[in-house]
């Protein structure tokens, strides 16, 4: 029997201090502890068999991957099948209080919340990871593999693998900053998943505002 084991990574904290919905958005780097996360999964994996790493095009997610293929001497391989999911609410402060929710206008896009309405359908995000997870199956079979994505992607394809319906409460998703989300095939065949948070002690916080800078007093 073929075991292969493919550990879907959320990139670390990202630098937001103004706390907007960034989605696919350039420009969005990770801060300086998610860096310091990505530096402690790769420490937390250097001992296991990764023989393919890939990742979205995403700046935090091309960081998030660059220390594991520093430990295990590989190439970061491009796969925007994992990239974030698309929302129309990209670019805002998303909030009932103060952010765009507030708006009426914006009322239409939250018609069907089981779609959902405001971005890319839940099954159209988990037919494109299974796709990038079973390519990495076959890339790493009888070895591990790496996929450095974004938590609805993730929680998605997870929900999907575990027959459970796609849409679901936002605050209730286990899928932490720099958190592994591995899935365990036997011969090719979906088996089980485990969950584990192994920088889950490093506090997700945004970089210090430099003085005179823009982001000085926010």
């Amino acid at each position: 029997m073929t075991s292969t084991v493919v550990h879907l990574l959320r990139h670390g904290k990202v630098h937001n201090p103004a706390g907007v919905l960034y989605g696919r958005l350039p420009g969005y780097r990770l801060a300086a502890s998610g860096l310091a996360m990505a530096d402690g999964v790769a420490a937390e994996l250097a001992g296991h068999d990764i023989v393919y790493l890939a990742a979205s095009s995403l700046e935090r997610a091309q960081q998030t991957a660059a220390p594991l293929a520093a430990a295990h001497g590989l190439e970061v391989r491009t796969d925007d099948r994992v990239i974030e999911a698309g929302n129309v609410f990209e670019g805002m402060v998303v909030g009932t209080r103060d952010g765009a929710l507030r708006r009426p206008g914006n009322w239409a896009k939250l018609r069907n919340p089981t779609r959902p309405s405001w971005g890319e359908p839940y099954l159209a995000i988990a037919h494109r990871m299974l796709a990038a997870v079973y390519t990495a199956v076959q890339a790493a079979a009888g070895h591990e593999a790496v996929l450095v994505s974004h938590q609805l992607p993730i929680w998605t394809v997870r929900r999907y693998l575990e027959g459970r319906r796609l849409w679901h409460d936002p605050s209730r998703r286990q899928c932490s900053l720099a958190s592994l989300t591995s899935l365990h095939f036997a011969d090719g065949v979906f088996t089980s998943l485990t969950y584990r948070e192994p920088v889950g002690h490093i506090e997700a916080l945004d970089d210090p505002a430099e003085a005179g800078g823009p982001e000085a007093g926010a």
